[in-house]
């Protein structure tokens, strides 16, 4: 008869280390985009600033932005990889 692995539920974990890295990531990716967000102010509230309008602002910073979230829902979505000491034998 095989023996039966008997896991605690409490024990079990969602997530992997690995897992935790990875959403780490994501949020460091995220706060990078947003960083490139900024500046782009103009000195006084009559002069307009064409900075405002810079590929970095306007397309970059939300790509990387969104490559952040979509990072994050796959960091969330991945299954850890099944090792033999977690597998039982028979």
């Amino acid at each position: 008869m095989a023996k039966k692995e008997q896991t605690d539920p409490a024990r079990q974990f969602a997530f992997t280390r690995q897992n935790y890295k990875l959403l780490i990531i994501g949020v460091v990716i995220i706060v990078i985009g947003f960083l490139l967000m900024l500046g782009g102010k103009a000195e006084s509230p009559e002069q307009f600033n064409p900075d405002v309008f810079s590929f970095r602002r306007i397309t970059l910073a939300p790509l990387v932005v969104l490559f952040g979230f979509i990072f994050e829902i796959y960091a969330i979505m991945k299954k850890p990889k099944k090792t033999e000491s977690n597998q039982t034998s028979s």
